[in-house]
């Protein structure tokens, strides 16, 4: 069955996977993104729509365009999220405030946009997409950590207050994966990093795709408020 599906932050790495994953499978498909959109989504037939998650009127916005252009969204998969890495003691309050507002704020923000359709329709999937680093800390990563940690409580809360509305709300724990941003470490970083993995490699973004394209079918209807890993073992708790 064919839903309507918007990826926050859909222009990259996971987002990006997430959006072409539902695509192939023949879903109708949008992304929010506030920069270029990639060749792929326009060929993949991909809607995209400008977003600052921060903003709540651009969020209404993109929300009302998707909604206009191919109806209401059934499926969220919230993943738009920023790092301002430092030390603590050398972070700004700017740089800990804007983190928390773009990736736990803002996920609340197209949360709660979602759901209001989601409600009417008697029927929802909301993904959201936290990192290991939530559940285990990162050094020089107190904002992006305490953001994702955050997204657990957010989506276990959302879990239970639209349970009865036949909307499942899940979070999807991604460890070390293979994006731009493990691509430009040198190749002793990227080995380091998978030696830490039981599997002993990093993880491709399709993997996660998966995993979320799993949680937002009509055979996961009976999961909501779990935090799933996708970590090749790294954390086990």
């Amino acid at each position: 069955m064919s839903r309507v599906v918007l990826v926050t932050g859909g222009n990259r790495g996971i987002g990006l996977a997430c959006a072409l994953e539902f695509s192939a499978a023949g879903h109708k498909v949008a992304i929010t993104c506030r920069g270029e959109t990639p060749e792929e989504v326009a060929n993949a037939g991909i809607l995209s729509v400008s977003c600052d998650v921060t903003n709540s009127a651009e969020v209404d916005a993109a929300f009302s365009a998707v909604e206009e252009q191919l109806g209401p969204i059934e499926i969220l998969v919230a993943n738009a999220g920023i790092t301002r890495d430092g030390l603590v003691l050398r972070m700004s309050d700017e740089d800990f405030i804007n983190v928390l507002d773009t990736n736990l704020t803002g996920t609340f923000r197209v949360c709660r946009r979602a759901v209001k359709t989601m409600m009417r329709g008697r029927w929802g999937r909301i993904v959201l997409i936290s990192s290991i680093a939530g559940r285990i800390g990162q050094t020089g990563q107190a904002n992006y950590s305490a953001s994702k940690a955050g997204l657990i409580g957010l989506g276990r809360s959302l879990a239970k207050e639209f349970a009865s509305r036949n909307i499942t709300v899940n979070v999807v724990a991604p460890g070390p994966i293979i994006t731009d941003m493990t691509a430009a470490l040198t190749a002793d970083q990227q080995a380091a990093y998978a030696e830490a993995v039981p599997l002993g490699r990093l993880g491709e973004v399709s993997e996660v795709a998966a995993t979320v394209a799993f949680l937002a079918s009509e055979d996961a209807g009976f999961i909501t408020g779990a935090v799933l890993p996708v970590d090749g073992g790294l954390f086990m708790g």
